[in-house]
Parts: structure tokens; sequence; C-alpha cells
């Protein structure tokens, strides 16, 4: 029986620095604390745990970054939440909280580039595109959200006439640069947080699906292969953890998101393009994303579908996107497409929680999930570690679960978000 699917033949994968290899787990092994998943949300645990000390085994039933971690558009954004959403559920002082966790992700991903020398591309930038007036009035509101909260990112406001400095396209009406967040290689800097980890004694074994996880006072993963018997565990499937844990599967819904890469443009047709090389999105629920790699290629996504049906040609579905932003690009050939699966939280809220006090998890960043997953790891190290008070705002919040697994949650999500689209298109 196959247990391991390579990569998906994404642009990431053709141009990793590093193939990860690392064995599978043969017979029964024992540490401080397992981690099921070598994600991001995965990663990030096991290398805070590894920082305080902890001896960890990291499991991950295909490779390091195999899921949406190293498929993702490499988007560099900060925010954990809507902080609304907090207040409104927790009060004042939660919310609080969550917006400096909005912060906190975002730095965090930079101060672990830094500490392990992780070369992944990244570059400083990002445009948030305005496609009427209403965008254009939330994007100053939001400038004076964040002023009133001393914000610590320069931001700009960019008028029409002003785009052509941005973007090559006459798609927008305006738009918002923030110069803190930016863009990334995501599967070269998952691979290289987990060599960092290895670094500092995190064994990881690939190849290596956990099936059930046998809770009580010393919890044991158990896998095709061996049990991992630990003090605590840690759950950092998210879109994939399937069936591992009964009592999560359903709690978030998978839905598939599309990326596909031109041919390399060259300097000069690149810089047409995006002249200072910002990653950009707009603001539409089935939003278009995109940006250059580092070899000039425009990387462009979205198509996300939540019925749970793949398209059948990403690349034929995605490129007339492509097209109304880049009429330009009418000649570039596609040679990369790709796709997988993203969580869905019903409430647009990450899960964090407990199994009978010992077993952790955090899931569902609804595509939001760089930063997020990065400081979700931690927070699951830090709670771990006795210092709660991140875990405890967002293990406070009550989430609805559809019933029927994806037979009935993903159609039900996908009239939901078909709604959404109506009301932007009337």
């Amino acid at each position: 029986m196959q247990y391991t699917e390579p990569h998906t033949a994404s642009y990431y994968a053709a141009t990793s620095h590093w193939q990860t290899d690392y064995p599978r787990l043969d017979g029964d092994a024992s540490c401080d604390v397992a981690v099921v998943g070598a994600g991001f949300t995965g990663v990030s645990a096991a290398l805070s745990l590894a920082e305080r000390g902890y001896n960890v085994i990291l499991l991950e039933s295909h490779r390091v970054g195999w899921g949406a971690s190293g498929r993702n558009g490499g988007q560099l954004i900060d925010g954990f939440v809507e902080v609304e959403k907090i207040e409104k559920r927790l009060g004042h002082q939660a919310a609080e909280i969550a917006y400096g966790m909005g912060l906190e992700c975002r730095d965090l991903v930079l101060e672990r580039i830094e500490r392990y020398g992780i070369d992944c591309d990244l570059k400083f930038g990002y445009l948030d595109l305005a496609l009427n007036d209403g965008d254009m009035a939330y994007f100053r509101s939001e400038i004076e959200r964040k002023e009133q909260r001393a914000y610590p990112h320069a931001m700009t406001l960019v008028e029409k006439a002003d785009i052509p400095r941005y973007i090559g396209s006459e798609r927008y009406v305006g738009g918002l640069v923030n110069r803190g967040n930016g863009h990334l290689h995501p599967l070269n800097l998952c691979i290289g947080e987990a060599r960092a980890a290895e670094q500092l004694g995190v064994r990881i074994h690939e190849q290596t699906p956990v099936t059930r996880v046998l809770h009580g006072a010393s919890p044991k993963v158990e896998t095709p292969f061996g049990t991992v018997s630990a003090n605590k565990v840690v759950l950092a499937g998210n879109a994939y953890l399937g069936r591992s844990e009964r009592r999560l599967f359903g709690s978030v819904i998978p839905a598939g998101s599309y990326i596909i890469a031109t041919e390399a443009l060259g300097d000069e047709q690149a810089t047409t393009l995006l002249p200072e090389d910002m990653a950009a999105c707009d603001q539409r629920v089935g939003l278009d994303y995109f940006r250059l790699s580092a070899d000039k290629r425009l990387l462009f996504g979205g198509l996300c579908n939540y019925s749970g049906r793949d398209p059948s040609d990403i690349g034929a579905t995605l490129r007339p996107n492509m097209l109304k932003v880049f009429p330009q690009l009418a000649d570039a050939k596609i040679e990369f497409q790709w796709g997988g699966n993203i969580a869905i939280s019903i409430n647009r809220i990450p899960q964090f929680g407990r199994i009978e006090d010992n077993t952790w998890y955090a899931q569902g960043y609804s595509g939001h999930g760089l930063a997020p997953s990065h400081l979700a790891g931690k927070v699951l190290a830090d709670a771990i570690g006795g210092e709660m008070e991140q875990f405890d705002v967002f293990a406070r919040i009550r989430h609805l679960r559809l019933p029927g697994g994806k037979w009935f949650a993903n159609p039900a999500l996908a009239l939901g978000m078909l709604y959404y689209r109506l009301k932007e298109i009337l």
C-alpha cells in the first residue's frame, strides 16, 4: 500500500532548495510532545517546543509542507482574525489580545527567517486593490482605524491617477499599499523551519500517516508503522486531518484553492505588470491574488472552490481571470498549475482547543493562514508550557459544525458563498 504522495506539481516544488527525505517511523517511540502534521502549524509548534527544550516527534503523512503550507499564494499578511468578531463575542480585552496577535504573527515569520537564515525569496510590499468606490471607502476607514491604534507599518492610499505606479492594469480604481506586509516562497520557508527544528533535536518522520490518537493519561499516536507515546499531542493537520481524530472530523470544511504560474516573463515585462514587485489582491469574496516570483513569473491565484469538486483544467479555468487583469499576457504560456485544500471555519475564526487535557489543536484559518498558522503553532507550544492567555481567548469561542460531512457541508457552504457573490454583483 502506498502511504505517501509527492508534492503537487507546483512552481514551489519545482524550485524548492531542498528535497526532504525524512524516514518513516519504524516501530515504537516516545517523546514529550508528538506533533501531527508538518505544515506551518505543526512545524511552528515543533520548533517552538524544541526552543523551549521539549523532546518532540513530528509526524507527516506525505512530505514537509505537502498541504496548503507549501501550495499557497505566498502572501505574508499581518492580522490574525477580524478583531470586531472577537469583541462582539468576548469583549474589549479579548479583542485587544487578538489585535496584538495579528501584529505578532507577521513578526514571528520574519524572526524565524532571520534567526535561522532561511532563503525564501522574501520581499516587502503589499497592494490591496479597489474595484469600486465602496472598496476605496473601506480603505480610507481602514487607514483611520489603524492610525488610531498606532499601527507600526507605513500605509499609503493610492488614488486612480497613481495606480500605474503600482500595477499595469486598468481594472482597478485605486488601492492601499502596506509596506510592512509582503510575499515569499512558502515551501522553502516551511522546509527551512523544519530543518531548523531538526537541528534543535526534533525527530521528523515523513510518509507516516496517523490513523488514530488513543487518549488517556499518556496518549498514544498510532500509525501503520508503529506508535508514538507522548505526554502531550498536537494535532496540526488542518484541512488534511481527516478521520484521525473523530472529535474534530467535520469541524472545518475543506475548500479548493488554485494557482497558475506563467513562463518567466523577463525583467522588462514583469516590471510593467507590477512595477514595485508587490503582492496584490482585490476585495471580492471570490478574490484574485497575484504576485511575481523571484524568476519573474506571474503567480495568479483565486477560484476558491467550496463545492468539493476540483476543476478539470485549472489553467483553462484561471487564465481568463488573469487576462481580465493583465490582457497583455494573452500570449504568455502557463507552465505550472496546481491546487489544494484550505480549511474553512464557518465563522472564519481559527479554532483552538484541547481534548482530554493533553491533546491540543489549531485549525481553520479560512484562507489566511501563512502568518496566523505560524503563530498558532507557537500559541499551542506556549499553552503546553503554561502560558495560556492567547490560547484561552480562542478556546472560548464556540464553533458551528455542519452535519453530514463533506457531502452536505461543502454544497451548503457553496450556496452560502454564492449568496455573497450575488450581493457583490448586485
